[in-house]
């Protein structure tokens, strides 16, 4: 199951020769991470609020091959974005990451992520576009709920989402160094400083932390021994997305019964394989699985910090 709380529209003006494209996807970080989970071989359970003008253009789109879309109806407030790709930049020309939820929509959608989650046995949530449309603590009520059930959670959170639910003892969390830098949790990305920040996180909570390190690779605690991500490197077509990919892609392995060493493997080759590609949370499982083979996990020589 994938808790996607608030997807958004998504428009692009991209340019192909001499003439510009339109594309009209749904879009949040939940989407992509759902999008890149039915990519890997896995089925999603989709669990997403929408509704008003933008809801229902967008819900049609939510429908996309390997996913169940399960939605409860918002009477408006779906967010969207427009973006300007034409240069070969992301340019934004305007955007709503949406209205927060209320109480009648976030109890209803609460009631559908966790039976959804439970039936399912691994929930992925993710995070809405501002923090303010979905409360934290219901990040935290969420996670708890559904581990103390025999659910296993996984989350893709920053700042007091993220906070409120390590709370819940989550079996893996991801997070970017961008955010950990922007919440004040690490004073610089030097891979000490990144070593701390796993620590923490696993003593706040996480089974399983990983750190994403944009084109450096990312860092993994697992098991009590720190491991560096060696990731192919490729050239970005689009940075953006990587890291739901990474998310997505160790979500798709715990999903089908590997091992967290190889979930890590296979998030790291999809991320890799996302920033080749416009579209994000795409991907080909062929193209995934020869780059898996090329990712090494190295055991950091690291002392837990006192």
């Amino acid at each position: 199951m994938v808790f996607v709380p608030a997807p958004q529209l998504t428009v692009t003006i991209e340019q192909q020769h001499d003439k510009p494209e339109l594309h009209v996807h749904p879009g949040g970080q939940g989407v992509w991470q759902a999008r890149m989970i039915t990519l890997l071989g896995a089925q999603v359970t989709l669990c997403a609020a929408a509704g008003g003008e933008v809801g229902r253009v967008l819900e049609p789109l939510l429908k996309f091959h390997g996913v169940t879309l399960k939605t409860i109806k918002r009477e408006s407030g779906t967010g969207w974005y427009v973006h300007d790709r034409r240069s070969g930049k992301r340019q934004e020309l305007a955007e709503d990451p949406g209205q927060p939820l209320s109480r009648h929509e976030m109890d209803e959608l609460y009631s559908l992520a966790l039976a959804e989650g439970l039936r399912a046995g691994i929930a992925v949530l993710s995070g809405p576009a501002h923090p303010s449309v979905v409360p934290a603590e219901v990040y935290r009520r969420l996670a708890t709920d559904l581990g103390a059930n025999g659910c296993k959670v996984i989350i893709d959170l920053s700042d007091a989402h993220l906070t409120a639910a390590l709370e819940a003892r989550p079996h893996v969390v991801k997070v970017s160094h961008e955010e950990l830098l922007r919440d004040g949790l690490i004073p610089d990305d030097s891979t000490e400083s990144i070593t701390k920040a796993l620590y923490k996180l696993h003593d706040d909570g996480a089974e399983v932390a990983l750190v994403s390190r944009a084109d450096q690779g990312a860092l993994a605690l697992i098991e009590d021994t720190i491991y560096e991500v060696d990731m192919p490197r490729m050239v970005a077509a689009e940075s953006r997305g990587a890291g739901d990919s990474m998310t997505a892609g160790v979500a798709a392995v715990l999903a089908q019964g590997g091992t967290l060493c190889d979930a890590v493997r296979t998030g790291a080759a999809a991320g890799a394989l996302n920033v080749t590609r416009h579209g994000l949370g795409t991907g080909r499982i062929d193209a995934v699985q020869v780059l898996t083979e090329r990712v090494r996990l190295t055991p950091v020589d690291a002392k837990v910090p006192a």
